[in-house]
């Protein structure tokens, strides 16, 4: 059986899912019923500076995005980091930890970006006995607006100069949680790298508005007739998240840099990827919201057994396996062509891969009698949108043409050697270099 334990940046856990800093993690209640039902490690949810505790709205936090059956694809949320007194949050992360010393138990923190606030409560963050602490530089609501959150993640400076001051006071490992509300997720990975951060963990939530009450027009959740951004994620972020986690892995700067994968894990084939792309451990929150606790039982059963089928005897040997073959399109291989093919067999003869290709794409399907429908190579480009809207599985495949077979739509023989756009005849760049 595979094991699915982890050591990630010295940080141990019985299996890579972790529950992430937000509300399933707001509590003592919370935690223990998660390390119950078998989470590996929970990041606790933020916690602020000693003082006047947070204070959140009271009326709805939350804006989701649902798919036609009603799943929820999204969740927009408005809440801030944790509303109660930080010496509350301090006792139960002491005792969770006492109770579980077999799981990890990461403490977030967000304080003002001055270094006597950081010096300042990582001791008392460092005597609950926690395995590492993860510095929110993601938040894009609320707290941005206060110079914390994403203000300091959108500034490399900043991630480089505070990263600093807590591997100057701290002994735990540092993880520094990135924003994905920036142009370049390299930059500030590279800033934490330079200051010292023992990983990084990506992606936060989104910057986002996910709806507008077309009575009240205002945007939801709605306060008294008036809304805000806020922070966006769940199955629909995932495909950000993975080119990030991917764009971090495979930087000349950061390669190597532990990472802890972020954003719309629902399923264990979630987290394969995530891992496939060089993540370390994963973080969940959203499906967690929406399934309850229990779902871990899934995860990690599922990872388990695709792991033996595959396998890969450790998650280490999970991780980073897709980086290779992770390039930039200037460098995907020119000749290698194909043409989508349609099982007669499986189709049902709904039409929507005529719909799709003949209104959007190529025209390289046709209607002949008996709604048979079929490709044509002549016209056929490989896109593959026929696949993508078809709704019975397998039924359209894509075919590569053998080499020295002539391609019907460009009357071009197929050339077994690998080729791309930067040697092609056609770029610009290519002939100046000639």
């Amino acid at each position: 059986m595979a094991d699915l334990s982890t050591n990630f940046v010295g940080i141990k856990s019985p299996n890579p899912f972790w529950l992430a800093s937000a509300p399933p993690t707001d509590k003592e209640y919370n935690v223990r019923r998660a390390f119950e039902a078998g989470w590996g490690g929970v990041v606790w949810k933020t916690l602020g500076e000693e003082g006047p505790p947070i204070v959140n709205v009271n009326g709805p936090r939350y804006g989701v995005i649902h798919g036609a059956d009603r799943r929820v694809l999204g969740i927009n949320n408005i809440e801030l980091i944790t509303d109660r007194p930080l010496q509350t949050n301090l006792d139960e992360m002491a005792r969770v930890k006492r109770d579980f010393p077999d799981r990890a138990l990461i403490a977030s923190i967000m304080v003002p970006c001055e270094e006597h606030a950081w010096k300042a409560i990582l001791p008392r963050v460092e005597d609950t006995g926690c395995d590492g602490i993860e510095l929110n530089f993601g938040c894009p609501h609320g707290m941005s607006e206060r110079g914390m959150g994403s203000a300091v993640g959108q500034v490399p400076e900043y991630i480089q100069m505070v990263a600093e001051w807590c591997k100057a006071y701290t002994y735990l490992p540092v993880i520094v949680k990135l924003t994905p509300n920036i142009t370049d997720i390299r930059y500030p990975a590279r800033a934490a790298k330079r200051g010292g951060a023992d990983a990084v963990s990506l992606i936060n939530t989104i910057s986002s508005i996910t709806s507008v009450n077309l009575d009240t027009m205002s945007p939801e959740p709605s306060i008294d007739g008036k809304g805000s951004h806020g922070g966006y994620c769940g199955p629909a972020v995932k495909p950000i998240a993975l080119n990030m986690v991917a764009e971090i892995a495979r930087d000349d700067e950061t390669r190597g840099l532990p990472i802890s994968g972020i954003g719309g894990v629902t399923t264990w084939r979630d987290a394969a990827e995530f891992l496939s792309l060089g993540a370390g451990s994963v973080q969940v929150c959203t499906a967690a919201m929406v399934y309850g606790f229990g779902i871990i039982k899934e995860m990690t059963a599922g990872l388990s057994d695709w792991m033996d089928e595959k396998g890969y005897t450790s998650v280490s040997k999970v991780t980073g396996r897709a980086v290779p073959n992770v390039t930039d399109w200037q460098y995907l291989n020119l000749n290698f062509v194909t043409k989508a093919r349609i099982d007669q067999d499986l189709c049902i003869k709904c039409g929507r891969c005529y719909a799709a290709c003949e209104d959007t794409s190529h025209q390289a399907i046709a209607i002949n009698p008996g709604r048979v429908f079929e490709v044509k190579d002549d016209e056929c480009v490989a896109c593959n949108l026929c696949i993508d809207v078809c709704p019975v599985e397998d039924c359209i495949t894509m075919e590569r043409l053998a080499p020295g077979t002539v391609d019907p739509r460009t009357g071009r023989r197929v050339e077994a050697n690998y080729a791309n756009w930067t040697t092609h005849p056609n770029n610009p760049m290519s002939k100046a270099a000639e």
